[in-house]
């Protein structure tokens, strides 16, 4: 859909609830590995490991582009009748390890990750941002990586966007709790915006991170997957790949284990690893590829974040309208990102301080309370490795990250003051609760790590991207180095944190690489869109190596 002036509309509140134009398959292309018992071989050009953010996008361009594509995914495929909008319900159903990944180190942090047919896009709210400007130009200048400029990417940055239905939420779907947010930021004068989301007809549930139960959030098991099948691509679905077949220093087959006790073989021409940013390094580990440069499982950045809770006189139920529908720039080059953290009572009983008759009593007040979140652009950096057979993720998150916590929280907890907050709760042991505008005892408070309540949702970096060998595991083509017809399409080849949601970045970077397969230029045709958020980052923050 296309403006008079060739734009597509991204601020129109109509077509935000429009649920008409969602692209349904003449077939749907699904394997269930759990029918698989014996052995059995399939030919293909190109096998993508993974139906998520890197994988699907890949997947659909190299089928339209005329390859014959196999997806392996190790999870299940989910469908709306799956989903009960309990999230009680739908942690142990969709999440790896229920909802309970968490990172190792001076302050444990859980890591949600999807695991199903659209990876951690089903269980994501959402939030679309292309990677910031100045960002790709410190790719440039520390890692070497050519061809990735704001320009360079923006044809495919707009493919993904009108793929994905990326479109503004409408004042009157934020919700309230976002609205209040606002009050105090605009009387702070602090800059923001309402949110940039991939939706088709989004009513306002409040539970897009726990299956959204109208299809209205656009997640690439949606979109990009069944333009894939169309295409002729099919996915197998309970298949865990285990090896990759390399003879000659070329990929001649991936192995995979099914659900039903059997085995798989894709013999292909290609392999396109996109496992995710603690998968794909492990997997890699495993097959002895990827390690000339040392940096394999390393330079783990998770985009750490927390949650400022406050009560009000008045009504706000945070379980209408969409929970992160509303973003606060002002401190974005200090690292510091405010974001929308709202759920239904389910959710804030899970993330709600205290315990026992305390806990009973905030409950009791949930339609009073208004929740907001804090991301920080991180310094600190951890690593992935096997232990026993057990996945450990080591992360220790360093002082200045932490006193950037520090900012963020004092900040969010001004902001609510403005807004006319009764009682504001920091995620901060030592500091239960503030009242009257009092910020003295987090400001006097000397925090460390260990003092935070922390999640992240964002990693990136195990397998990154460089132009120098013996610095990056692949290459600024995301090919692995020493590996021919393998490349890597998921965050562990981002090179660095971001400062912002991930998802667009990763998909525009699968959507390059498919392209750059299929040896055609960038789709220059895709229309502008009318609107797209830039949040206000000049510089970044996070200059690691």
């Amino acid at each position: 859909m296309t403006g008079l002036d060739g734009q597509r509309p991204t601020r129109d509140a109509a077509l935000y609830a429009d649920g008409t134009g969602a692209f349904h398959p003449s077939e749907e292309r699904v394997e269930d590995g759990r029918a698989i018992a014996g052995n059995r071989t399939v030919r293909v050009d190109a096998c993508v490991i993974g139906t998520g953010a890197g994988g699907a996008p890949v997947a659909k361009e190299l089928a339209e582009g005329g390859m014959s594509v196999a997806m392996l995914e190790e999870g299940r495929r989910f469908t709306t009748d799956d989903f009960s909008a309990r999230p009680r319900d739908m942690m142990s159903r969709l999440y790896r390890d229920a909802g309970q990944t968490a990172t190792i180190g001076n302050v444990p942090i859980v890591l949600p990750l999807g695991r199903s047919v659209g990876g951690t896009t089903l269980i994501n709210s959402g939030t679309s941002f292309r990677t910031p400007p100045p960002v790709l130009d410190m790719w440039r200048e520390r890692f070497g990586l050519e061809g990735l400029s704001a320009d360079d990417l923006d044809p495919y940055f707009r493919r993904v966007e009108r793929i994905q239905n990326v479109v503004q939420v409408p004042p009157e779907y934020a919700g309230r709790n976002a609205h209040v947010v606002k009050r105090g930021a605009d009387a702070l004068g602090w800059s923001g915006d309402f949110v940039y989301r991939n939706v088709r007809g989004c009513v306002g549930s409040g539970i897009c991170t726990f299956g959204c139960p109208t299809s209205a959030k656009q997640h690439v098991g949606l979109t990009y997957v069944p333009q894939a099948w169309e295409a002729g691509a099919t996915t197998f679905t309970g298949c865990r790949a285990r090896r990759l077949d390399m003879r000659g220093g070329r990929i001649r087959a991936v192995e995979a284990a099914t659900a039903g006790g059997g085995s798989l073989r894709i013999e292909c021409d290609l392999a396109i690893v996109a496992c995710g940013a603690i998968a794909t390094p492990l997997f890699l580990r495993r097959q002895g590829l990827g390690l000339e440069s040392g940096e394999l499982c390393r330079n783990l950045s998770i985009h750490p974040a927390t949650g400022v809770r406050a009560l009000f006189d008045e009504e706000i139920d945070m379980a209408k309208g969409v929970p992160q529908s509303l973003f606060i720039d002002e401190f974005a080059d200090e690292g510091i990102m405010f974001e929308g953290a709202a759920g239904p009572p389910d959710y804030a009983a899970m993330s709600f301080p205290f315990s026992g008759e305390r806990h009973r009593d905030l409950m009791l007040r949930y339609l009073n309370f208004s929740q907001f979140g804090i991301m920080v652009s991180d310094t600190s950096r951890g690593f992935v490795r096997e232990r026993a057979g057990r996945v450990e993720i080591r992360y220790d998150l360093n002082r200045e990250d932490a006193a950037t916590f520090k900012r963020g929280i004092e900040r969010l907890c001004e902001l609510y003051w403005a807004a006319g907050a009764k009682v504001v709760y920091p995620p901060v042991d030592r500091v239960g609760e503030l009242h009257g505008g009092d910020l003295e005892p987090l400001r006097s408070l000397d925090l460390h790590p260990r003092n935070l309540t922390l999640l992240a949702f964002h990693p990136l970096g195990t397998a990154r991207a460089d132009a120098r060998p013996g610095s990056g595991v692949v290459d600024g083509d995301l090919k692995l180095r020493g590996a021919e017809g393998v490349y890597v399409s998921d965050g562990s080849a981002v090179p660095s944190s971001l400062g912002v949601n991930p998802q667009i970045t990763i998909m525009g970077l699968a959507t390059r690489l498919a392209f750059h397969l299929l040896g055609a230029p960038p789709p220059d045709d895709e229309p502008e869109p009318e609107s797209i958020a830039r949040p206000r980052i000049t510089r970044p923050h996070a200059l690691t190596a």
